[in-house]
């Protein structure tokens, strides 16, 4: 029988949540796997599954408390739903059905995540459902958030299924025509929290393409082959064996790159299988994306804990964002991230957790 714990929220929530619920953390349990969620970003703070030998371990990189993810989580958006726009847009600029649109620069010339310091993981969520299985998130961005046009009104649904995965479902509508990218941007360390770095974990990418980019991280338009390159994830390979090639455009920083999926664009297949010898844990990334941003934390500035009491360093956990293509809406060749009155826009990742014996 599945068993949810509530920790903070009532199971008849159906209001947004008020200021006093910040504080509110969501557990979800099924056997063995806990999930651990918080308004704050829509995030999941922690996720708990077990090793080859039955041992339980938090996976996810976080802070202990609510009010650390508050007061510190926009540096490294641990686990934070991402917004507007997921990825970079060039010279913090787009146009939309020829009306340009300009967007506060916050990575140099160009707007990371939709740009400025007000983004989807900085805000906090409404719950708008508890029940035995799911927690539904929702957020009512007004017209011009982030200047993007459009009211934006997005739920994002957290589910258990059977006992070993979680699947994450994204909706939003909006007023106007707008540009949309949404993700999760958990850091993973199948080792557990604490453990240190993830090098010796192998990633798996179903991808014979990555994007090109520029040094600042903007697509050209180009998508080369993987074959011959550091970026050939076509078979599990240690991360640590791209982190120390100082592939380009990262160098010493490590994996920040994105690779394109052969797949039909908008179903649901498997595309990310990342393992760790040690512990035997298992994840594979299943999603309805077209693309995936890999992030090694290269950025991880050493001087935060975690949960465990240990500083988070860089390479502690990697980020496996599954989005559409960073600058889409300057690159019309690209899959479409416009979004209109009267659609609905719809996503969906699965993470599904096992053990290697």
């Amino acid at each position: 029988m599945r068993k949810e714990v509530i920790v903070g929220l009532a199971l008849t929530l159906a209001t947004p949540a008020s200021a006093q619920m910040d504080d509110g953390v969501i557990e979800l349990r099924d056997g063995a796997m806990v999930v651990r969620l918080i308004p704050f970003g829509a995030a999941v703070t922690q996720i708990k599954v077990p090793d080859r030998d039955g041992t339980s371990a938090n996976v996810l990189l976080g802070f202990a408390t609510p009010a650390e993810f508050r007061a510190k989580n926009d540096k490294v958006s641990f686990g934070a739903t991402i917004g507007r726009y997921a990825g970079r847009i060039a010279g913090a600029r787009l146009s939309i059905d020829g009306t340009p649109v300009q967007l506060v620069a916050n990575d140099g010339p160009n707007a990371l995540h939709g740009g400025g310091r007000a983004k989807f993981d900085t805000q906090l969520w409404s719950v708008r459902k508890v029940d035995r299985r799911a927690v539904t998130f929702t957020l009512d961005s007004p017209d011009g958030f982030q200047n993007f046009p459009g009211r934006l009104q997005v739920a994002v649904t957290y589910r258990l299924i059977g006992r070993t995965a979680l699947r994450i479902d994204y909706e939003a509508r909006t007023s106007k025509p707008t540009a949309l990218n949404l993700t999760n941007h958990a850091y993973f360390n199948l080792a557990g929290e604490g453990s240190g770095s993830i090098r010796a974990q192998r990633l798996q990418l179903m991808a014979t393409r990555y994007v090109a980019t520029d040094a600042g991280g903007i697509p050209t338009g180009a998508f080369p082959p993987v074959a011959g390159t550091p970026l050939d994830l076509r078979t599990p390979r240690p991360l640590g064996m791209g982190i120390d090639s100082r592939v380009a455009p990262m160098g010493a920083r490590g994996y920040n790159h994105a690779w394109l999926f052969d797949k039909p664009l908008g179903a649901l297949a498997p595309v990310a299988r990342l393992d760790d010898p040690a512990s035997g844990r298992t994840l594979t990334v299943e999603t309805t994306e077209p693309s995936i941003q890999v992030y090694t934390g290269g950025y991880i500035d050493g001087q935060d804990r975690g949960p465990s009491g240990k500083f988070m360093k860089a390479y502690d956990g990697v980020a496996l964002e599954t989005q559409h293509l960073s600058d889409s809406p300057n690159h019309p060749e690209f899959p479409s991230t416009v979004l209109r009155p009267g659609q609905i826009f719809r996503s969906t990742t699965i993470w599904r957790f096992g053990v290697k014996r």
